[in-house]
This record gives C-alpha cells, structure tokens and sequence, in this order.
C-alpha cells in the first residue's frame, strides 16, 4: 500500500512540476509575441475617439457612415459618444472599423511582462507571510538579521513560485 500510494505521489509532483514548467513556457512564449505590441501603449485614442476620427479623415459625413452601417443616422453620434465612453460592444467596434475599411485590434499589452507580474505577485505574497512570521518571532524575542531576513523572504518566494495554484488567492493587484 506504502508503495502504490509513493508512486502516485511521485506521479502528482511529476504532473504539478511538468505543469508549472509549462505555465512559465507559455508565459514565455506570450511574452515575446506580446512584446511587440508594447510600442501601442502610448498610443492615445483620439479626444473625438478613433471612428470619428477616421470617419473625418475619410471624409464620410455621418448619414454616408450610418448607411454603411445599416443603421438612421441619429444613431451615429450616439454611437461616437459611446465609444469614448468605453460602453461599446467589440461586435459593434468590429462593424464600424470594417465600414471604415480598418481592422478592429482587441488586445492586452502587458505592462512590463508576465513574468514580472507573477514574480511581484510572489513577491507580494511573501512579504505579507514574512510580515507575520517576523511579528510571531518578535513576540517571542527572536529577532532576525537583514541577511535571514532577505534569505526567508527569497525562500518563501521560491516557494509561492513553485506553487503556483496559491499565487493569486486572497491577495491584492501587484
């Protein structure tokens, strides 16, 4: 019995191993396509928003637009506000940029990378459990050095790293 449950522990350590190897490969792999996309960031919509803008540049006045769009024209500035408001649907982005003859591009841009965003997350968490750790051994006069200090903080990283179905419990935005 010892041993048949022994190997299927080895077997679930091999799968959560191999599973976490794979979360980071993949977050790899996302983060260099992604990266290419980080110089949009400091694009800013236009103050009108990007179909009035474009509309304009095109020259299509907004009965023309609406026509395109299969829509009365009364519902074109409504439509326009909407967008700057952010309470558009994609569907209807899709629509408008295809009546533009643009592609509608829908996408997220990490900030830095994924892989910061999992280490300050980890790094997050473990200053919170530190944070305890160091209270509890104070009250019991047992005060670490910056050096165990740092050492503890690293280790409980490499922990939350490794264990990676508790990164994201019960904490705040990195």
């Amino acid at each position: 019995m010892y041993v048949y449950i022994n190997k299927i522990s080895i077997l679930f350590i091999y799968i959560i191993m191999k599973s976490e190897k794979q979360q980071k490969q993949i977050r790899a792999q996302l983060d260099k396509t992604l990266k290419q996309f980080s110089s949009l960031t400091s694009v800013n919509r236009p103050m009108r928003g990007w179909i009035r803008a474009i509309r304009d540049a095109l020259g299509m006045n907004m009965r023309q637009f609406a026509s395109r769009l299969g829509v009365h024209s009364s519902r074109i500035p409504r439509i326009e506000k909407d967008e700057i408001a952010e309470k558009l649907t994609l569907k209807t982005m899709h629509r408008a940029a295809n009546e533009l003859d643009c592609v509608f591009v829908y996408g997220f841009v990490p900030r830095s990378s994924l892989e910061n965003t999992v280490n300050k997350q980890a790094a997050l968490k473990a200053e919170k459990q530190l944070e305890k750790v160091i209270h509890t051994m104070d009250l019991e006069a047992q005060h670490l050095s910056k050096p165990e200090k740092k050492r503890l903080f690293q280790g409980l990283v490499d922990d939350i790293l490794n264990s990676p179905s508790s990164l994201w419990e019960n904490t705040e935005k990195p």
